[in-house]
C-alpha cells in the first residue's frame, strides 16, 4: 500500500472474500490505460476473481488490512513490486514455486535423519504426524496469532535443522550425536583447529560465515512458515479436509505399520527425536552429580607410598598412546595385513633385543576423537566420557597412575606431549615434574598437517632430554605420539636416527608426502594413509626399544580410541589395543594371570577390559600382593 493512499476496510482474508484493490492495475495492459481509473465497482468479474489478485494479497499481506474503495483508483505502483504487474505469469510461477519451496523445506526438517548414513530417497517418501499436527494448530489460531506462532516455530525448526547437521558432523568424527551439555567447548576447539589449518584470517572468515549461515538458516525457516501459514488461511475450506484426511490416514498407516522398502510411511520420528534430545539434556545434567560420587572412592588413596608399585622400583615405566590405534587397524581385511606384517617386524625387533611382549583389549570411552578423555580415564580409573566430567576430575584431588609413581618418590615423572601447543594447565594433575610440549622438544621442522612433532623425533626427544642421562633416578614418563593423528596426510617416514638432527630434514620429507585435500575425497585413500600412520608409530616405538631399551626398560602402549567412522566403516566397538613390553621376566609373570596374548598383537579373542579398571589393576599386580 502507497504511503499516499488512504486506508480502506476489506473483509478479513480468513473469510476468503473481497477483490483484490490492485486487481485492475495487475490487469491493464499499455494499450488499456482507460481501465487504470476504475473503481473497484467498475472492474470485470474476470478481474475481481483472478487468482494473481489473491496471490499478490498473501505476499503483501493485505488480507490483514483496511482501507477505501478510493484505493483502487490510485495509480499503479511503481517500485519493487512493480514487476509483478508487468509479468503477471512469472509472479504467478514464482509465488507458486516460493510456497513448493517453503513446504518442502519444513518437510524436509522434519524427516531427514540425524545420521548422513541413514539418508535415503525413501526417507522423505513417509508421512510425519508433526506436519499434520502443525497444520492443524495454524488452522485453528486467529490471524495475528497465527502469524507470530509459525515465526516461533520456524525459528525452533531452524535450530532443530542446525542441531541434526552437528549431529551429523559429531558422527562422523566421534560416532556420537552432539551433546547440547558438554559439547559446546569442543566449538571452540574446532575454531582453533581452523586457526592452525587456516591461519587467524582464514579462522575469521570461517566463523563469520558459520554465523551468517546460521541466521540465514533462522530466518528462512522462520519465512517458511509464515509463507504456509498464510495459504493454510486463504484456502481454509480446503486445508481443514486436507488435514482431516492425512490425519486419519496417518493414523490407519501407523496402525496397520504400512512399510515401503523397510522404512514406515507414518511416522513420528521427528518428536522422538526432540524427546531423545530432552532425555539426553535430563541425563547429562544429572551426570555431574553421579561423578562425583565416583571421585573419593580409590582403593589405594590410604596406600602408603612404600606399599606402592613395589614391583616396578628401579624400572623405567613408559605409558605411551599412539594416537587413533584401535582395534579396526589389526581386524579389518583391508589394513589387518599390512598392519599385521610390521607387529610382527616389530616383535622379531624386541625379541632380537631380548625383549618379550604381552597385549590384550581396552574399551576406550570415545571413539573418532576426544584423546584427552581416554588418557585421564586410563590413567584416573574413572569413566571419563565427556567434557564435564574431565574438567571434575582435572579440578580435583583424585590421584591417578601417574601421579602414584611421583607420590612414592622413587621416579622422576615427565611427560612427553607433542600435540600440546599452548598451556595446558592439566599437566600439573596429572603428577609430571616437568612436561615437553611441542616447543620444548628441540623441533624446528614442519608440521605433518595436525601433528607437530613426528614420533620418531618425539622419541629421540625424549631420549636426549631425559632417558640418554647418565647417573639419574628411574623415570617414569607419559608419551603420547600424535603422528597418527587425524586427517593422516602428509605422514612422515622412518629415517636413520643418525639423521635426525634438528628436524629440518623432515621439510623433504613433507613435500614428497600426500596432500590431505586429495586424500578425503576418496574413503579408501582415507583408510590407507591411516593404516600408514598407525604402520610409522609402531615402527617409531619398537624401533626405539631396540636401540635404546634396556633391563630397566618397562613400555605400555596403548591405542587411546578408535579413528573417525571414515575409517571404521560405521563398526560400534570401541576395543584398542594395550601391549606391555619389558625384557626382565619377572615383570611380565605378575600379569600371567591376565590371560593376555604373547607379543604386540592381541588375539581376537583376548580380554577385554573398560579403559578405566586398568590402573586398579596394574597397581594391583605390581604392588606388594601382585604377581
Amino acid at each position: 500500500m502507497s504511503h499516499l493512499t488512504p486506508p480502506r476496510q476489506l473483509p478479513d482474508a480468513d473469510a476468503g472474500a473481497g477483490p483484490d484493490p490492485d486487481a485492475t492495475a495487475t490487469d491493464a495492459t499499455p494499450g488499456d490505460s482507460g481501465t487504470a481509473g476504475r473503481t473497484g465497482a467498475d472492474a470485470s468479474p474476470e478481474t475481481d476473481a483472478s487468482p494473481e489478485t489473491d496471490e499478490r494479497a498473501e505476499d503483501t499481506g493485505e488480507e490483514e488490512r483496511g482501507g477505501t474503495a478510493a484505493d483502487a483508483a490510485s495509480p499503479a505502483r511503481p517500485g519493487r513490486f512493480d514487476w509483478r504487474r508487468r509479468h503477471p505469469r512469472a509472479a504467478r510461477a514464482v509465488r507458486g514455486g516460493t510456497t513448493v519451496l517453503a513446504g518442502a523445506l519444513v518437510l524436509t526438517v522434519l524427516l531427514v535423519p540425524n545420521r548422513l548414513d541413514w539418508i535415503t530417497v525413501r526417507s522423505f517418501l513417509r508421512l510425519p504426524v508433526e506436519a499434520v499436527f502443525l497444520a492443524a494448530v495454524l488452522l485453528a489460531l486467529p490471524s495475528r496469532a497465527r502469524r507470530i506462532t509459525a515465526g516461533v516455530l520456524g525459528v525452533f525448526l531452524g535450530l532443530s535443522a542446525l542441531l541434526k547437521c552437528l549431529d551429523m558432523g559429531f558422527r562422523q568424527t566421534l560416532a556420537r550425536p552432539f551433546d547440547l551439555v558438554f559439547d559446546w567447548v569442543l566449538l571452540n576447539d574446532a575454531a582453533d583447529f581452523l586457526k592452525d589449518s587456516l591461519g587467524r584470517p582464514g579462522e575469521v572468515l570461517a566463523v563469520a560465515g558459520v554465523i551468517v549461515l546460521v541466521v540465514a538458516v533462522l530466518v528462512v525457516s522462520a519465512l517458511a512458515m509464515v509463507r504456509l501459514a498464510n495459504v493454510l488461511a486463504r484456502h481454509r475450506p480446503v486445508a481443514v479436509r486436507t488435514t482431516l484426511v492425512l490425519g486419519v490416514v496417518w493414523i490407519i498407516c501407523f496402525t496397520l505399520g504400512v512399510q515401503s522398502g523397510g522404512v514406515t510411511f507414518a511416522t513420528k520420528g521427528y518428536a522422538q527425536y526432540l524427546a531423545n534430545r530432552v532425555r539426553y539434556v535430563r541425563d547429562g545434567l544429572g551426570d555431574a552429580e553421579v561423578f562425583k560420587k565416583q571421585l573419593p572412592v580409590d582403593a589405594f588413596a590410604d596406600t602408603p607410598s612404600d606399599q606402592l608399585l613395589t614391583g616396578l622400583r628401579g624400572k623405567d615405566v613408559m605409558f605411551t598412546f599412539i594416537e587413533s590405534y584401535g582395534r579396526v587397524a589389526i581386524d579389518d581385511p583391508a589394513m589387518g595385513p599390512e598392519v599385521d606384517a610390521t607387529l610382527k617386524e616389530g616383535d622379531a625387533r624386541l625379541e632380537a633385543a631380548g625383549f618379550s611382549a604381552r597385549s590384550g583389549w581396552l574399551r576406550s570411552p570415545v571413539t573418532g576423537a576426544g584423546s584427552w578423555l581416554a588418557h585421564s580415564t586410563f590413567l584416573s580409573g574413572l569413566w571419563v566420557k565427556n567434557q564435564q566430567r574431565y574438567r571434575t576430575l582435572t579440578s580435583s584431588d583424585r590421584a591417578t597412575l601417574t601421579s602414584y609413581f611421583r607420590k612414592t618418590g622413587a621416579w622422576r615423572t615427565v611427560g612427553i606431549v607433542p600435540g600440546v601447543r599452548k598451556a595446558w594447565p592439566e599437566g600439573t594433575y596429572f603428577g609430571l615434574d616437568h612436561i615437553y610440549d611441542s616447543t620444548h622438544l628441540g623441533y624446528q621442522g614442519p608440521y605433518f598437517s595436525w601433528t607437530p612433532v613426528p614420533d620418531q623425533f618425539s622419541l629421540e626427544a625424549f631420549q636426549k632430554l631425559e632417558h640418554g642421562k647418565r647417573n639419574r633416578d628411574p623415570i617414569m614418563a607419559e608419551i603420547i605420539l600424535a603422528s597418527s593423528h587425524n586427517p593422516w596426510s602428509p605422514i612422515a617416514h622412518m629415517i636413520d636416527w643418525k639423521d635426525l638432527g634438528n628436524g629440518s630434514v623432515f621439510y623433504k620429507i613433507k613435500k614428497e608426502g600426500t596432500d590431505p585435500t586429495e586424500v578425503w575425497k576418496s574413503a579408501k585413500r582415507v583408510r590407507t594413509e591411516y593404516r600408514k600412520a598407525i604402520q610409522y608409530s609402531l615402527d617409531s616405538l619398537t624401533q626405539w626399544v631396540q636401540r635404546y631399551g634396556d633391563d630397566r626398560t618397562v613400555l605400555v602402549f596403548l591405542g587411546d580410541h578408535q579413528p573417525v567412522p571414515t575409517v571404521t566403516g560405521g563398526s560400534t566397538s570401541r576395543d584398542v589395543p594395550v601391549t606391555i613390553v619389558a625384557r626382565d621376566p619377572k615383570v611380565l609373570d605378575r600379569i600371567s594371570g591376565w590371560g593376555w596374548t604373547e607379543g604386540l598383537k592381541p588375539a581376537a579373542d583376548a580380554p577385554e577390559w573398560a579403559m578405566n579398571t586398568f590402573r586398579d589393576r596394574f597397581m594391583t599386580a605390581y604392588g606388594p600382593n601382585g604377581g
